[in-house]
């Protein structure tokens, strides 16, 4: 019986490393596409083992390097200061609608759900930000609109709230007279780190992939975000490969700077942070397991 069961536990270590070799092997590939010679790639394809290493990519990006890190600090501001608003807006709503006795509950669920389901067009809500609320060229457009609040997330949370969080708990608290707010913040929040984690690496991740706002709200280059600042480096290089063929100049400079390494460098350049936020995320995420778990 032993034997089996340390010859189980030996398959299941050997399948969980080669399923994260197989789950590493494509940023590793792309690492090493990014700091391969364009020459080689045109010659072999993508390897993992490139024959001439080349830092071109990264020099062609880091070219203007004060503009990077601009438009880094700007995009770290929007991910964090967005994701505490969201998660903060999103939790004091979802957690009223959780309890049965706040009033016009289920017509403010269906209020909220409704917007799922239709949004007033890309022209009216263009407008009200831009001038209605005058955001135009100003970092809460890369804030507020379109995923400060998210009908999902705070359905998502209130079914949490109403199905993992015992009545007896907070009837307890009430009995002891602890105010609605003590309940919330003392009581319910350390509960429910699990969503709270889930909730906030969606945001993080939607905060820091958007270029979307920044290229409908942003004329300035100044207020630039990183992903957005990638995006136009990427539209410039094609514009570049389009008319190389019809301009002797373009195709010379076309020549000289790297193409398919520049679009590795810009996924490696845009992943970074974010391979750093989820063993923060799954810290919290694990404790709150661990929190949720322990019945007094």
């Amino acid at each position: 019986m032993i034997k089996t069961n340390r010859i189980g536990q030996a398959s299941i270590h050997i399948f969980f490393c080669l399923f994260t070799i197989a789950s590493l092997l494509p940023f590793l590939l792309i690492f090493m596409v990014s700091i391969s010679d364009e020459t080689s790639i045109e010659s072999n394809g993508y390897s993992l083992f490139p024959s001439k290493i080349s830092f071109a990519a990264y020099q062609f990006l880091f070219f203007n390097f004060s503009e990077i890190t601009k438009a880094y600090g700007i995009t770290i501001f929007c991910t964090i200061t967005g994701t505490v608003l969201s998660l903060l807006v999103t939790t004091l709503m979802a957690y009223p609608l959780s309890r049965a006795n706040l009033p016009f509950r289920r017509s403010l669920a269906f209020y909220i759900f409704f917007t799922m389901l239709f949004s007033g067009g890309m022209v009216p809500w263009y407008m009200t930000f831009v001038n209605l609320l005058h955001m135009k060229n100003s970092m809460l457009a890369m804030i507020i609109p379109g995923m400060l609040l998210s009908a999902f997330n705070i359905l998502l949370m209130r079914s949490f709230f109403a199905n993992s969080i015992p009545e007896s708990v907070i009837e307890s608290a009430t009995i002891d007279g602890a105010s609605e707010i003590q309940i919330f913040w003392k009581i319910v929040t350390p509960l429910s780190l699990p969503i709270l984690a889930t909730i906030g690496l969606f945001t993080t991740l939607a905060y820091w992939n958007d270029w979307y706002n920044c290229m409908l709200f942003i004329d300035k280059p100044a207020l630039y975000n990183i992903q957005y600042l990638m995006t136009k480096t990427l539209t410039n290089i094609q514009y570049l490969i389009m008319k190389s063929n019809s301009s002797a100049q373009a195709g010379e400079l076309l020549a000289k700077m790297p193409r398919e390494t520049v679009r590795m460098a810009l996924a490696i350049v845009g992943i970074g942070p974010l391979l750093l936020a989820y063993p923060f995320f799954q810290k919290y995420y694990i404790s709150g397991i661990t929190s949720g778990a322990v019945k007094g």
